[in-house]
């Protein structure tokens, strides 16, 4: 008889099931606003360059904040003090939007918006951690990202579906947006948080901390994390934002419905995905699963690079589904893994903050090939690089489990 611990119901347990809610509703909320921010950004005057330095300078903020308030979390030992504010944070920031329309009033709400999910992220993902052995924390990553990724389903389908009724009535949906994310924060309050040790320092020293915290974390951490992050910026320099993806289908001639359904239906194929995959990557080896997902990316960018058929791109969106399934919450649960349990907020926040920097220049440089070279050499640089990661990752020795 199979000891009752290995049930999933004991595996996912009632925190990992409350904060999986709570990123449900928190997703719903922000993915509801996603897709219709440029949209509003314009309809009020505003140009695309104050709209990508907007995002830029937000996303940065969000990238940059994750690893100083991950050790700020990991040095007080707590956590739910940091899920608590960030998600409120991020609540609050929707309702912002429709009272006023001035710019710096739109800088401060989405500012606020990123600055949130900087505040949560790293303290979310070692509550998480926490709540889970070695052996499952893949499935415990991707029930986790299942959960998230269907709210970033629910929100441009609400969005959409309000539109189509109200055009225009952004004010609105911004009031709207309010109640998933009260939602979100009232969920936060059923958390009960264990105890936990926290980081250990020097008799009389208190640890410094910074917003480049992330910088001095790679200074003294396992050289396993050093090894692995190596492969994952690579991979995440040219990993470039979604936007792309989408740009090429819109010049193949797709409308913006069946862009925007397109996408919908690649984040539907990651929800249904990420718990199954999460569980067979702890049965094979995360490392084994990261690998097949980065091939799968390869494969799906070289697909983008050749193709203009809209249902090879349905096809390359469903392949595109499974590289995050079998990478967004994987990537977390190796690193959590292989750094001591004292430091786990600090790590991920290390390589989220390492992420962000990355990616605002991956999509940087894949602006200026697709500028002087167009979409194809663009896509099949990506999926090149790609494919050096993961000789890269199959080549070094890192393990997946850590330390027992």
């Amino acid at each position: 008889m199979q000891p009752l611990t290995n049930s999933p119901q004991k595996i996912i347990t009632r925190t990992i099931w409350i904060l999986s809610l709570v990123s449900l509703f928190t997703d719903l909320a922000s993915e509801m606003l996603y897709p219709v921010m440029p949209l509003y950004l314009e309809h009020i005057g505003y140009t695309a360059i104050f709209i990508g330095v907007l995002e830029g300078i937000a996303e940065a903020v969000a990238g940059l904040s994750k690893s100083y308030f991950g050790k700020r979390s990991d040095t007080s030992g707590k956590q739910l003090p940091f899920v608590q504010f960030g998600y409120s944070l991020s609540a609050i920031s929707k309702p912002m939007l429709a009272i006023f329309v001035y710019p710096w009033w739109i800088f401060l709400s989405r500012t606020i918006d990123r600055l949130g999910k900087g505040i949560r992220t790293g303290a979310r993902d070692a509550m998480l951690s926490d709540e889970c052995s070695k052996e499952n924390k893949g499935r415990v990553f991707g029930f986790h990202r299942s959960m998230d990724t269907f709210g970033a389903v629910l929100g441009p389908l609400a969005a959409l579906a309000y539109l189509y009724f109200y055009p225009n009535d952004y004010k609105t949906l911004f009031l709207i947006a309010f109640a998933p994310g009260l939602l979100a924060i009232i969920a936060t309050l059923l958390i009960k948080e264990k105890k936990k040790e926290r980081i250990r320092t020097p008799a009389g020293q208190r640890p410094t901390i910074n917003v480049f915290a992330f910088v001095g974390y790679w200074k003294t951490s396992p050289p396993a994390y050093k090894r692995l992050l190596i492969g994952l910026l690579l991979f995440a320099l040219f990993n470039s934002s979604d936007v792309f993806l989408l740009l090429k289908m819109k010049e193949s001639g797709l409308s913006d419905t069946a862009v925007i359904s397109t996408y919908v239906f690649y984040n539907l194929v990651y929800a249904l995905l990420a718990y199954p995959v999460g569980i067979l990557a702890d049965k094979i080896g995360l490392k084994k699963i990261f690998i097949a997902g980065l091939f799968i990316f390869a494969v799906v960018y070289a697909g983008f690079a050749i193709s203009n058929n809209i249902i090879v791109f349905v096809g390359l969106f469903l392949l595109y589904g499974l590289f995050a399934a079998a990478t967004e919450g994987v990537s977390k649960a190796w690193i959590s893994n292989i750094t001591d349990k004292t430091e786990t907020a600090t790590a991920i926040g290390t390589y989220s903050g390492f992420q962000s920097i990355a990616a605002l220049i991956a999509s940087s440089l894949c602006g200026l090939l697709w500028y002087n070279f167009g979409a194809l050499f663009t896509f099949l640089t990506t999926a090149a690089v790609t494919v050096l990661v993961i000789i890269y990752l199959a080549q070094n020795k890192i393990t997946d489990r850590g330390n027992s």
